[in-house]
């Protein structure tokens, strides 16, 4: 019978079948050949032979006798996926005590082995390809007679123990960086030797570069890169200007934050003859400095983009370029690459023109100062600002009517003391001066990609896109099922989705649940991307778009200014190759992803710190995530986030409720849910693991 079946899954490799769809196939109805069939049908699944989905079973296309993947741990050391490298086939379960000897993020080899979940795919680690993490940072501890380190990663879930004459000077209570790791055994530790000791845990320094080597941020740039930064002076030779369109007469200003020391983009306005305005948005010309073939530009691609930690940036560019000879600072002459557009009043575009120019900026702005000459219709440049308001917002109203996104994320801002302690924590607000830079950075990146869809008709163009796939499916369906239980209303099978998110989200603006429900609205969408395949910005509602407006910190851009700049003067000299840009914009979007997440990570270790003086407080918050073992709150006044457990609730006993996002008490019958308001107590805040403990205020 095993044989027959084999046989048969081998001959019709993409046919699904019941159980008693196969018997009839088969010729196996009576009890006792059926009976027999689903024995073996069992066993093959277990053995990976067969894949079942539902009650249908199906060959599995792929050698189960090497598995190969990456591998993802959850809840620090549980259990883990393998995260196959062919993509068809579904990741497979590893049970905690099957992880063997592997790290999260190992290349690993797994085995099938049969499986007690019944749907998903189990297997066991036998092999670690390779390690993902050379070296592990964290906290060195001292237990009776032996030293180790709790990695301040708690997906690397085993402690690192160090022998004695391997602590190369370090001392308990230090942080400090791991290397030269051996695991020999699940059963024993990991051993591993100091390499570099980072300063005392907690402090300033030593919280930055532990993030920095957490995430693999390099934040300290090679030798030969800083001898090329070093070599250019901020002097321009008059050749480079006949070649560039002189703006330098012309009112250019930067509005930037108020610690910012990067400006690489700067605007300009003027009012033509026949009424039209006419609309400079210029960009800092890094393409000019940081050429391929050099250590710079290498360094640049490794990078891929600027880090903004707490306090401190890692920059993708050395400071002589990131903030001096590239950043257009106020009365300096600058090499820009500039999108000079004619629009009417009503902002429809008439033309436009993309050219390397030189700029000398006559005003640096930061966006309270905008702010205020806006409310007030005095100050500096106030003509040209004004217009450049009204501007944004026209092309802000056209933009919506078409469908575009205003996701909202709150921010906060820290005010730090001289050792880098947070003594304040604002809410950033979003205002006009905001929007004015943002519409206008957006025109100009979808004007480029306009341009050279525009050349697509002539010959083939590899380019390098933003893009924002569609929202899935299942997920839209859950995000309204959760603001239904709120009290409002998305229609998931709308034909125009981003309408309807457009209508939620103005409801919401204001209210408390606000940010709760633009966090889980963002975690249904798909993740932009860049790509040489363009598909479109669902979230903007552009057909067209990519990015050009911060080659400073962004590599992309950089890339981009050299693509338009090649294509429009047709330079003979060879241009990165389609499977070059795909490699560059696989590695830009994974880089932005480690970078988001490293600057989340010390958002939160400040909000850590800046609460551990202030537990026994009471705050109000709003429910941000239920689970299983607790509920997250998210502090209204701070935005940290701090975990309610259950068992620490004792005026009941709580059930945890995943299809309404609720727990509810057992004896009460007290409903609390995702987006509710409460009031907290703050009773517990753990540096170290990274945790803020609450408990439930009575209303």
């Amino acid at each position: 019978m095993k044989k027959e079946i084999k046989a048969f899954f081998k001959n019709h490799p993409s046919i699904k079948l019941k159980s008693k769809e196969l018997a009839k196939k088969l010729n196996a109805n009576d009890e006792f050949a059926y009976a027999e069939l689903r024995h073996f049908l069992h066993a093959l699944t277990d053995e990976g032979f067969l894949q079942k989905e539902s009650k249908r079973y199906q060959l599995n296309k792929f050698d189960t006798g090497k598995l190969i993947g990456t591998l993802q741990i959850i809840n620090g050391g549980e259990y883990g996926f393998v995260l196959l490298k062919d993509k068809q086939i579904k990741d497979i379960f590893v049970a905690g005590k099957n992880l063997n000897t592997s790290f999260n993020g190992d290349l690993v080899e797994a085995v099938l082995i049969p499986s007690r979940r019944g749907k998903s795919l189990e297997g066991e680690i036998v092999r670690v390809i390779e390690r993902k993490r050379k070296e592990i940072v964290g906290t060195l501890h001292k237990s009776k007679s032996f030293y180790f380190i709790a990695p301040d990663d708690d997906k690397i879930h085993r402690d690192i123990y160090v022998p004695s004459d391997k602590l190369s000077g370090s001392k308990e209570g230090e942080k400090v960086v791991v290397g030269d790791i051996e695991w020999k055994a699940p059963l024993l530790n990991p051993e591993g030797r100091v390499i570099e000791i980072l300063g005392k845990a907690g402090s300033y320094d030593a919280e930055i570069a532990s993030i920095a080597r957490e995430f693999g941020l390099t934040y300290k740039f090679p030798k030969a890169v800083l001898s090329e930064a070093e070599s250019f002076t901020d002097i321009i030779p008059q050749t480079e200007i006949n070649n560039r369109l002189d703006l330098r007469n012309k009112t250019v200003i930067t509005i930037d934050p108020e610690d910012a020391k990067d400006f690489d983009d700067a605007v300009s306005i003027e009012v033509l003859p026949n009424g039209n305005n006419l609309i400079g948005i210029h960009i800092a010309d890094v393409s000019h400095y940081v050429q391929r073939g050099t250590a710079l530009y290498d360094e640049a691609l490794e990078r891929g983009t600027s880090v903004y930690i707490v306090g401190k940036v890692i920059p993708m560019l050395p400071e002589k370029l990131s903030n001096n000879i590239c950043s257009l600072v106020p009365y300096k002459d600058r090499l820009t690459f500039s999108v000079i557009v004619e629009m009417t009043p009503r902002c429809k575009i008439v033309s436009y023109e993309i050219k390397k120019t030189i700029i000398n900026s006559k005003r640096r702005f930061s966006y309270d100062e905008v702010q205020e000459i806006i409310e007030s219709g005095s100050g500096d440049f106030k003509d040209e600002i004004t217009q450049l308001n009204q501007i944004s917002k026209t092309l802000r109203e056209k933009r919506m009517k078409k469908g575009s996104i205003n996701f909202y994320s709150p921010e906060v801002n820290f005010k730090l003391d001289e050792n880098g302690v947070p003594v304040e924590i604002k809410i950033k607000e979003v205002r006009e001066s905001h929007n004015l830079i943002e519409e206008l950075m957006l025109l100009a990146n979808q004007i480029v990609a306009e341009h050279v869809k525009a050349k697509e008709n002539k010959k083939a163009i590899p380019f390098v896109y933003r893009i924002h796939d569609l929202p899935d499916k299942e997920k839209i369906i859950e995000f309204s099922r959760f603001v239904k239980s709120l009290g409002y209303h998305f229609d998931p099978n709308s034909a125009n989705k981003s309408v309807q998110f457009q209508l939620l989200l103005e409801e919401v603006k204001g209210t408390e649940e606000e940010a709760v429900v633009n966090e889980i609205a963002i975690r249904s969408m798909a993740k932009a991307v860049y790509s040489t395949k363009n598909i479109g910005h669902y979230g903007l509602g552009f057909r067209y778009y990519t990015h050009f407006t911060s080659p400073i910190r962004r590599f992309p851009d950089l890339i981009v200014h050299r693509l338009i700049f090649s294509y429009d003067h047709e330079k003979l000299e060879k241009n990165l190759s389609l499977e070059e840009l795909e490699e560059i914009c696989d590695h830009a979007s994974a880089q932005e992803r480690n970078a988001v997440n490293a600057e989340r990570l010390s958002v939160k270790l400040k909000q850590i710190e800046y609460l551990k003086s202030k537990v026994g407080e009471g705050f109000h918050g709003v429910v941000s995530g239920i689970t299983h073992f607790g509920i997250f709150i998210g502090l209204s006044q701070t935005l940290a986030e701090g975990l309610i457990r259950l068992r620490d609730m004792n005026d009941d006993y709580y059930v945890f409720d995943e299809k309404n996002y609720s727990i509810l008490g057992k004896r009460t019958g007290r409903k609390i849910r995702l987006g509710d308001k409460v009031n907290v107590k703050l009773i517990r805040v753990d540096q170290e693991k990274r945790e803020i403990d609450f408990v439930l205020l009575s209303d």
